[in-house]
């Protein structure tokens, strides 16, 4: 049963390690029942490198269950599996290559207690806990009264269904003023907001957003630009936007567990020997919902859930999101643009495809409204970091259903993801690299680029066209 299986899960138990790494594929694309195709070992993930020669062939990937990673170089995509994974790649016609192999323990006993640990609590090295991430907020909002609070804006999937789980939190930055961090769409400063972990298993985005907030709350009066910054906009933060699956990858302690989506299993009980249960919070998002890059298999990585914006942390996320902003996108076509001289900005972290992306992401041959002004911010962006540029489907691959687009669609709010990555072979690669990669590579790469898209946030579609376009 669910309930049953998801109380082994916080026990640590062994089937994690397995669902981690294991595709939930079938033999040819588009069947509708997902069949193992080499199942991995208890201990083993493998990355296998996939030359492709049609655009469709991620997509055949994707239908086919495999678990398509966010990297791509030049026409090669990426797939975790197990050491038998390359079999059922090889009948769909693929020629794979293994190009990294991880041996991953058993996930470890069952952690502290929810809320009872400090910002310490860390595992594989140093990356911070639920806990920690938590802890830190509330340490920033104590320390700097005068510009942090803290806002719980609802709960994950295990703590609404009574089963552990935590409150969904984030936290609003700025020299406050009165009126300040009120949620209100008509505020008196322009908002920019960061997101990380919606794909719990992507580990340098929560650290990145934790640099974020200490570098804005210490920089205060010191640097020059950032208190510029906190004088005149609102930064929201969401260190951990999917914090059930962040508590199962934390499990594996040293060794991760590869959790990328939710805890809920509701619709993939079964998905302990042939994938991953739980839900693609950004594959759920209701607009473009059910298009290219999703799944309707449960235990697919990318699978979509049941009905769009079906998960409590989507739905709690997405009513925070019109508190913040009003919907200024008053049309509803693809190519209604948002007014030139909109506020705010978004930018869901994700790894580790080293990319700038922006919508739409659910279909790269329809283009916004206001896609010269999002191709030139993203471009700038990509200059800053070193990455590519483009919609999704240009350079990586089409994906719906996900968070910028949502944004963009119901809101209007100028939205992007960033892919954070390894673009000069610096040994940082993969979703969980060593510790020492957060201060020594990626965030002197993200702290400019940050800052820059922060300051964008009072005029983001007017203060484009100072940016260089960059096409790819």
């Amino acid at each position: 049963m669910p309930r049953k299986r998801l109380a082994t899960i916080a026990a640590g138990a062994t089937v994690l390690a397995v669902a981690a790494v294991l595709p939930a594929a079938s033999a040819l694309a588009g069947t509708s029942t997902p069949q193992t195709v080499g199942r991995a070992s208890q201990n083993t993930s493998v990355v296998y490198r996939i030359p492709t020669h049609h655009r469709q062939d991620a997509q055949t990937l994707i239908r086919a269950g495999y678990d398509l990673l966010e990297r791509r170089q030049g026409d090669d995509l990426f797939v975790l599996g197990g050491p038998g994974t390359d079999a059922g790649l090889r009948r769909l016609g693929f020629t794979p290559t293994v190009v990294e192999t991880r041996q991953q323990s058993t996930p470890g006993k069952e952690r502290t207690s929810h809320g009872t640990a400090g910002v310490d609590d860390t595992y594989d090295g140093g990356y911070h806990t639920v806990d920690a991430q938590y802890a830190h907020l509330d340490q920033v909002a104590s320390q700097h009264p005068d510009m942090a609070t803290v806002v719980t804006y609802g709960q994950s999937w295990l703590k609404q269904t009574g089963a552990g789980g935590r409150d969904l939190r984030a936290v609003c930055i700025t020299k406050m003023q009165p009126g300040d961090c009120r949620l209100d769409p008509n505020s008196a400063k322009p908002r920019f907001f960061l997101m990380s972990q919606i794909h719990a298993r992507e580990l340098t985005t929560g650290e990145v957003s934790w640099r974020w907030i200490d570098e804005l709350t210490n920089g205060y009066g010191k640097d020059p630009d950032i208190t510029r910054l906190m004088d005149s906009t609102e930064m929201w933060v969401v260190p951990i936007a999917n914090p059930d699956g962040v508590d199962i990858v934390a499990q594996g302690g040293d060794n991760p567990v590869l959790q990328r989506k939710n805890a809920d299993d509701s619709n993939g009980s079964s998905c302990q020997w042939d994938g991953q249960p739980g839900v693609d919070l950004n594959r759920n998002a209701g607009t473009h919902w059910g298009g290219l890059g999703t799944s309707d298999q449960p235990c697919s990585e990318v699978y979509l859930g049941p009905a769009a914006d079906s998960e409590v942390e989507n739905t709690a996320l997405e009513n925070l999101f019109r508190k913040l902003y009003p919907a200024v996108r008053t049309g509803t076509g693809d190519s209604d643009p948002a007014p030139a001289d909109a506020r705010g900005m978004m930018i869901s972290l994700h790894s580790d495809a080293s990319m700038v992306l922006f919508p739409w992401e659910s279909d790269h041959t329809v283009h916004t409204g206001n896609d010269a002004a999002l191709r030139a911010l993203a471009g700038r962006l990509g200059s800053i970091t070193g990455y590519q540029s483009g919609q999704a489907g240009e350079i990586l691959y089409d994906a719906s259903g996900g968070t910028d687009d949502w944004t963009y669609d119901k809101l209007g709010l100028a939205s992007f993801t960033i892919e954070i990555g390894d673009s000069d072979g610096r040994g940082c690669d993969g979703f969980t690299p060593s510790y020492s990669c957060q201060d020594g590579y990626f965030w002197p790469k993200m702290k400019p680029a940050l800052m820059y898209a922060a300051q964008q946030a009072a005029a983001p579609y007017q203060s484009a066209s100072d940016a260089p376009t960059r096409r790819h």
